[in-house]
């Protein structure tokens, strides 16, 4: 892992904004500890008033040079 600096721990929407790559995705990724994911600055969010995860930015950028969104199925015709 790079040296990261407290400028580069974004949120999930700022992560996406910033690469494109969707917000599963990048939660997907973390569960499956291919990027870090960091506890957030204490602020609540939702009803379940849960923290908000903070990922690396330079780690979803490196990931988001070979992201290739899956095509959706085609509905089934009724």
């Amino acid at each position: 892992m790079t040296e990261l600096y407290p400028d580069d721990l974004v949120y999930e929407h700022e992560a996406t904004e910033a690469t494109g790559v969707p917000g599963q995705v990048i939660r997907q990724w973390a569960r499956r500890g291919k990027i870090h994911r960091f506890q957030g600055d204490g602020q609540l969010t939702g009803q379940g008033h849960e923290y908000k995860t903070m990922y690396a930015l330079p780690e979803i950028e490196q990931r988001a040079k070979t992201y290739r969104p899956m095509p959706q199925r085609r509905p089934n015709a009724a």
